[in-house]
Protein backbone atom coordinates (compact mmCIF):
# COMPACT_ATOMS: atom_id res chain seq x y z
CA UNK A 1 0.00 0.00 0.00
CA UNK A 2 1.56 3.58 -0.78
CA UNK A 3 1.58 6.44 1.27
CA UNK A 4 1.52 9.85 0.64
CA UNK A 5 4.13 12.38 1.96
CA UNK A 6 2.14 16.09 2.00
CA UNK A 7 5.20 18.63 1.99
CA UNK A 8 3.79 21.98 2.89
CA UNK A 9 6.00 24.77 1.19
CA UNK A 10 3.70 27.86 2.40
CA UNK A 11 0.16 28.81 2.97
CA UNK A 12 -0.41 28.46 -0.42
CA UNK A 13 1.80 25.19 -2.14
CA UNK A 14 2.70 22.00 -0.88
CA UNK A 15 3.32 18.95 -2.76
CA UNK A 16 1.84 15.11 -2.72
CA UNK A 17 4.92 12.71 -3.06
CA UNK A 18 3.52 9.03 -3.28
CA UNK A 19 5.73 6.68 -1.39
CA UNK A 20 6.00 3.19 -2.53
CA UNK A 21 8.13 1.80 0.52
CA UNK A 22 9.75 3.53 3.85
CA UNK A 23 13.37 2.26 4.25
CA UNK A 24 14.49 3.79 6.82
CA UNK A 25 12.91 6.20 9.89
CA UNK A 26 14.67 7.24 12.97
CA UNK A 27 13.97 10.95 15.33
CA UNK A 28 16.81 11.89 15.89
CA UNK A 29 18.60 14.50 18.37
CA UNK A 30 17.61 17.55 15.79
CA UNK A 31 14.69 16.36 13.49
CA UNK A 32 12.75 13.19 11.88
CA UNK A 33 15.14 11.19 9.44
CA UNK A 34 13.58 9.04 6.60
CA UNK A 35 15.12 7.43 3.37
CA UNK A 36 11.72 6.36 1.14
CA UNK A 37 11.24 5.13 -2.09
CA UNK A 38 9.58 7.80 -4.28
CA UNK A 39 6.94 6.80 -7.30
CA UNK A 40 8.90 9.27 -9.56
CA UNK A 41 12.10 9.81 -8.09
CA UNK A 42 13.29 6.81 -6.65
CA UNK A 43 15.00 6.89 -3.32
CA UNK A 44 14.91 9.88 -1.54
CA UNK A 45 16.55 11.18 1.95
CA UNK A 46 13.54 13.37 3.88
CA UNK A 47 13.91 15.96 6.65
CA UNK A 48 11.18 16.50 8.66
CA UNK A 49 8.69 16.07 6.24
CA UNK A 50 10.62 17.31 3.14
CA UNK A 51 12.30 16.01 0.28
CA UNK A 52 15.96 17.26 0.52
CA UNK A 53 17.73 14.71 -2.56
CA UNK A 54 16.85 11.72 -4.73
CA UNK A 55 18.49 9.45 -6.59
CA UNK A 56 16.71 10.65 -9.97
CA UNK A 57 18.05 13.95 -9.88
CA UNK A 58 20.42 14.95 -7.01
CA UNK A 59 23.70 15.29 -9.43
CA UNK A 60 22.32 18.58 -10.45
CA UNK A 61 22.18 20.16 -7.38
CA UNK A 62 25.49 18.75 -5.99
CA UNK A 63 27.41 19.39 -9.14
CA UNK A 64 26.45 22.68 -9.51
CA UNK A 65 26.78 23.56 -5.53
CA UNK A 66 30.32 22.55 -6.02
CA UNK A 67 31.79 22.67 -9.45
CA UNK A 68 30.95 26.49 -10.01
CA UNK A 69 33.02 27.78 -6.88
CA UNK A 70 35.90 25.05 -7.42
CA UNK A 71 36.55 25.83 -11.34
CA UNK A 72 36.08 29.63 -9.99
CA UNK A 73 38.84 29.64 -7.36
CA UNK A 74 42.23 29.73 -9.19
CA UNK A 75 43.87 26.69 -7.42
CA UNK A 76 41.40 25.00 -4.36
CA UNK A 77 43.30 22.62 -2.12
CA UNK A 78 41.27 22.34 0.92
CA UNK A 79 37.36 22.54 0.87
CA UNK A 80 34.65 22.34 3.65
CA UNK A 81 31.20 21.27 2.75
CA UNK A 82 28.57 22.48 5.87
CA UNK A 83 26.00 19.90 5.70
CA UNK A 84 25.88 17.70 3.04
CA UNK A 85 25.13 14.37 4.84
CA UNK A 86 24.16 12.79 1.78
CA UNK A 87 27.89 13.12 1.18
CA UNK A 88 26.92 14.20 -2.57
CA UNK A 89 28.66 17.82 -2.41
CA UNK A 90 31.49 16.01 -1.16
CA UNK A 91 31.85 13.22 -4.13
CA UNK A 92 31.66 15.93 -6.41
CA UNK A 93 34.36 18.06 -4.28
CA UNK A 94 37.06 15.11 -4.74
CA UNK A 95 36.87 14.77 -7.83
CA UNK A 96 39.05 17.98 -8.91
CA UNK A 97 42.82 17.17 -8.88
CA UNK A 98 43.72 20.37 -7.35
CA UNK A 99 41.54 19.37 -4.11
CA UNK A 100 43.46 17.66 -1.54
CA UNK A 101 41.19 17.73 1.33
CA UNK A 102 37.24 17.68 1.96
CA UNK A 103 35.89 18.38 5.37
CA UNK A 104 32.16 17.55 5.48
CA UNK A 105 30.51 18.91 8.63
CA UNK A 106 27.20 17.47 8.93
CA UNK A 107 25.28 18.10 12.47
CA UNK A 108 23.39 14.96 12.83
CA UNK A 109 24.86 11.33 12.60
CA UNK A 110 21.63 9.49 11.99
CA UNK A 111 21.40 11.50 8.41
CA UNK A 112 25.13 9.84 7.90
CA UNK A 113 23.68 6.53 9.17
CA UNK A 114 20.80 6.67 6.98
CA UNK A 115 22.41 7.77 3.81
CA UNK A 116 25.69 5.16 4.27
CA UNK A 117 22.83 2.59 3.97
CA UNK A 118 20.05 3.26 1.46
CA UNK A 119 21.82 6.14 -0.73
CA UNK A 120 25.06 4.82 -2.12
CA UNK A 121 25.08 7.21 -4.69
CA UNK A 122 25.83 10.06 -2.28
CA UNK A 123 27.31 8.19 0.75
CA UNK A 124 30.35 6.93 -1.73
CA UNK A 125 32.10 9.47 -0.42
CA UNK A 126 32.57 8.99 3.03
CA UNK A 127 35.23 6.57 2.20
CA UNK A 128 37.12 8.57 -0.36
CA UNK A 129 40.89 9.05 0.53
CA UNK A 130 40.40 12.85 0.63
CA UNK A 131 37.43 13.19 2.57
CA UNK A 132 36.76 13.92 6.03
CA UNK A 133 33.54 13.45 7.86
CA UNK A 134 33.13 15.19 10.94
CA UNK A 135 29.66 15.12 13.34
CA UNK A 136 29.72 18.59 14.39
CA UNK A 137 27.92 21.49 14.71
CA UNK A 138 29.30 23.66 11.62
CA UNK A 139 28.50 26.64 13.34
CA UNK A 140 31.10 26.33 16.13
CA UNK A 141 33.09 24.36 13.61
CA UNK A 142 33.93 27.20 11.10
CA UNK A 143 34.27 29.46 14.39
CA UNK A 144 37.02 27.30 15.54
CA UNK A 145 39.08 27.18 11.80
CA UNK A 146 40.02 30.81 10.73
CA UNK A 147 41.78 30.96 7.53
CA UNK A 148 42.01 27.43 6.61
CA UNK A 149 39.95 26.67 3.80
CA UNK A 150 40.35 27.59 -0.21
CA UNK A 151 36.24 27.22 -0.72
CA UNK A 152 33.36 26.62 1.47
CA UNK A 153 30.08 25.28 0.57
CA UNK A 154 26.80 25.83 2.61
CA UNK A 155 25.02 22.59 1.59
CA UNK A 156 22.29 23.02 4.38
CA UNK A 157 18.66 21.58 4.67
CA UNK A 158 15.69 24.54 4.19
CA UNK A 159 15.88 27.43 7.00
CA UNK A 160 14.16 25.43 9.53
CA UNK A 161 15.23 23.01 12.49
CA UNK A 162 18.75 22.90 12.68
CA UNK A 163 19.90 24.20 9.71
CA UNK A 164 17.63 27.93 10.20
CA UNK A 165 21.13 29.66 11.61
CA UNK A 166 23.20 28.85 8.75
CA UNK A 167 21.23 31.61 6.89
CA UNK A 168 22.15 34.56 8.48
CA UNK A 169 24.52 37.30 8.34
CA UNK A 170 26.58 36.33 11.51
CA UNK A 171 27.03 33.33 9.95
CA UNK A 172 28.33 34.57 6.28
CA UNK A 173 30.77 36.44 8.52
CA UNK A 174 31.88 33.45 10.35
CA UNK A 175 32.63 31.50 7.08
CA UNK A 176 34.13 34.63 5.80
CA UNK A 177 36.92 34.31 8.19
CA UNK A 178 37.39 30.72 8.17
CA UNK A 179 38.22 31.26 4.13
CA UNK A 180 41.85 32.38 3.33
CA UNK A 181 42.34 35.23 1.41
CA UNK A 182 41.53 34.12 -1.74
CA UNK A 183 38.32 32.11 -0.77
CA UNK A 184 35.08 31.70 -2.23
CA UNK A 185 31.63 31.01 -0.19
CA UNK A 186 28.75 29.34 -2.49
CA UNK A 187 25.71 28.43 -1.24
CA UNK A 188 22.12 27.55 -2.51
CA UNK A 189 19.00 29.97 -1.53
CA UNK A 190 15.86 28.18 -2.69
CA UNK A 191 13.54 28.68 -5.28
CA UNK A 192 13.23 31.84 -7.22
CA UNK A 193 9.90 31.80 -7.19
CA UNK A 194 8.98 30.53 -3.62
CA UNK A 195 11.94 32.14 -1.74
CA UNK A 196 11.90 35.59 -3.11
CA UNK A 197 12.36 37.51 0.43
CA UNK A 198 15.17 34.86 1.56
CA UNK A 199 17.06 35.12 -2.06
CA UNK A 200 17.21 38.97 -1.40
CA UNK A 201 18.13 38.58 2.44
CA UNK A 202 20.76 36.06 1.30
CA UNK A 203 22.45 37.88 -1.28
CA UNK A 204 22.59 41.55 0.54
CA UNK A 205 24.07 40.14 3.67
CA UNK A 206 26.86 37.95 1.64
CA UNK A 207 27.58 41.30 -0.78
CA UNK A 208 28.08 43.43 2.53
CA UNK A 209 30.50 41.08 3.54
CA UNK A 210 32.75 40.04 -0.03
CA UNK A 211 33.94 42.13 -2.42
CA UNK A 212 32.33 40.29 -5.24
CA UNK A 213 28.87 38.40 -4.70
CA UNK A 214 27.18 36.16 -8.06
CA UNK A 215 24.24 34.47 -7.93
CA UNK A 216 23.81 31.97 -10.67
CA UNK A 217 20.60 29.22 -11.48
CA UNK A 218 20.00 25.87 -12.00
CA UNK A 219 16.73 23.38 -12.72
CA UNK A 220 16.42 20.83 -10.40
CA UNK A 221 12.93 18.79 -10.31
CA UNK A 222 12.75 17.51 -7.12
CA UNK A 223 12.92 21.04 -5.36
CA UNK A 224 9.28 23.22 -5.25
CA UNK A 225 9.89 26.31 -7.95
CA UNK A 226 11.97 23.87 -9.99
CA UNK A 227 14.51 27.32 -10.53
CA UNK A 228 17.00 26.92 -7.50
CA UNK A 229 19.00 29.90 -6.78
CA UNK A 230 22.86 29.88 -5.45
CA UNK A 231 24.89 32.40 -4.49
CA UNK A 232 28.84 33.07 -4.38
CA UNK A 233 30.59 35.27 -2.23
CA UNK A 234 34.13 35.82 -3.46
CA UNK A 235 37.47 37.24 -2.19
CA UNK A 236 39.40 37.64 -5.22
CA UNK A 237 38.23 35.46 -7.93
CA UNK A 238 35.79 36.43 -9.98
CA UNK A 239 33.67 33.77 -12.22
CA UNK A 240 32.30 36.30 -14.83
CA UNK A 241 36.41 37.01 -15.48
CA UNK A 242 37.08 33.17 -14.80
CA UNK A 243 38.93 31.24 -17.63
CA UNK A 244 38.85 27.96 -17.50
CA UNK A 245 41.63 25.71 -19.07
CA UNK A 246 38.97 23.08 -21.24
CA UNK A 247 41.49 20.61 -20.23
CA UNK A 248 40.03 20.83 -16.93
CA UNK A 249 37.03 18.58 -16.92
CA UNK A 250 35.14 16.18 -13.81
CA UNK A 251 33.35 13.42 -14.84
CA UNK A 252 29.37 14.87 -14.54
CA UNK A 253 26.40 14.38 -15.52
CA UNK A 254 25.16 18.08 -15.81
CA UNK A 255 27.95 20.07 -15.47
CA UNK A 256 30.15 21.62 -18.04
CA UNK A 257 32.43 24.57 -18.85
CA UNK A 258 29.54 25.57 -21.21
CA UNK A 259 26.90 25.96 -18.44
CA UNK A 260 29.76 27.82 -16.28
CA UNK A 261 29.55 30.24 -18.63
CA UNK A 262 25.55 30.36 -18.69
CA UNK A 263 24.44 29.56 -15.55
CA UNK A 264 25.39 33.55 -14.24
CA UNK A 265 22.90 34.61 -17.06
CA UNK A 266 19.95 36.38 -14.83
CA UNK A 267 16.59 37.44 -15.63
CA UNK A 268 15.76 40.41 -15.31
CA UNK A 269 13.39 40.13 -12.48
CA UNK A 270 16.03 38.45 -10.93
CA UNK A 271 18.23 40.92 -11.11
CA UNK A 272 15.97 43.19 -10.01
CA UNK A 273 14.94 41.86 -7.05
CA UNK A 274 18.56 41.28 -5.48
CA UNK A 275 18.92 44.81 -6.60
CA UNK A 276 21.30 44.47 -9.76
CA UNK A 277 21.48 46.30 -13.05
CA UNK A 278 19.39 45.04 -15.65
Amino acid sequence: MSIILNEVHNEGLSLNWKINKVLYKEKSDFQEVAIVELESFGRALVLDNAVQATVNDEFVYNEMITHVPLFTHANPEKVLIIGGGDGGAAREAAKHHSVKQVDMCEIDPKVIEACREFLPETSVSYDHPKVNVITKDGIQFVKDHPNTYDVIIIDSSDPIGPAVQLYNREFYASVKESLKEDGILACHSESLFLHQKLIKDIFASVDSLYPITRMYLATTPTYPGFSWSYIMGSKKYDPFETKIDEKQVVDAKYYNHDIFKATFVLPNFVKELVGLKK
